[in-house]
């Protein structure tokens, strides 16, 4: 809160973190505590079957959460999470309409994903789905071909794209801070594929506070990239809102974890 509060950031999404797993008693009562401040974004266990993957999601809905994570490495070796008939594409169909985002986290790229990302994005039109830290379309040569298919899924216009984590797209010593590269090579294309109001500010707290320009400083940048005050109050809270609903009474800047 405090490291929020010095950088002018209003309100954040807390996504289930992946060492507390399918327990989401510590976010709950982050919110609880700080309910203008904190929602909670679940962590899907696809070792549910279909029904009972539905009616978890519900209940954490009841309990104030907004959004869902997809992390494809909890499914067993082979699954797919847009398997017909599996809980996976029963919780993203649900999703749309209850109105809560699903967020996919591509820890070892886009292209490992990418055709069941679409499978999920074309069989739920109305389930806004987020992808986490750019995708993962590093600044290298794996990163270059996943970075093209990110950009193709703009088309879909339930597709959204986290700016965060700008040190893990960046990559160990090529392109320090103030990631130079990632602004050229990365953001500037998302924003004029995407859009400022498809596009989502994130943190990747607590990890950014190990990288130079820690916190406040990794807001401050994304901030400095926006010239026009209407794609800065996009990227940097509004399309948070759009999604996931208004953080206390008003909020300028969201920061996502």
């Amino acid at each position: 809160l405090k490291r929020m509060d010095g950088a002018g950031v209003d309100g954040a999404l807390i996504v289930q973190p992946i060492n507390h797993k399918f327990d989401h008693s510590y976010v709950e009562a982050a919110m609880s505590a700080h309910p203008t401040k904190f929602k909670g974004m679940l962590l899907h266990d696809p070792a549910l079957d279909a029904t009972e993957a539905v009616a978890r999601l519900e209940e954490l809905a009841l309990r104030g959460f907004v959004g869902v994570r997809f992390n494809p490495y909890l499914w067993p070796s082979g699954g797919l999470m847009s398997e017909e008939g599996g809980c996976g594409l029963a919780v993203y169909k649900r999703c749309a309409e209850l109105h809560m985002p699903v967020g996919v986290m591509c820890f070892k790229g886009l292209g490992l994903h990418y055709d069941d990302i679409v499978k999920l994005i074309e069989s739920s039109p109305d389930t806004m789905i987020v992808l986490d830290h750019f995708g993962f379309t590093g600044i290298n040569d794996d990163g270059e071909k996943a970075f093209r298919q990110l950009l193709s899924l703009a088309k879909y216009k339930n597709v959204v794209v986290k700016i965060s984590a700008l040190f893990r797209v960046a990559g160990p010593g090529d392109d320090p801070f103030p990631y130079n590269e990632v602004r050229l090579r990365r953001f500037t294309p998302l924003l004029e594929a995407f859009g400022a109001d498809r596009l989502m500010f994130g943190t990747d707290f607590p990890f950014v506070l190990d990288e130079k320009g820690s916190y406040a400083g990794t807001v401050e940048l994304v901030r400095s990239w926006l010239s026009r005050a209407s794609e800065r109050d996009a990227v940097m809270g509004g399309t948070a809102e759009k999604l996931f609903g208004p953080w206390g009474a008003c909020s300028s800047t969201v920061g996502n974890s």
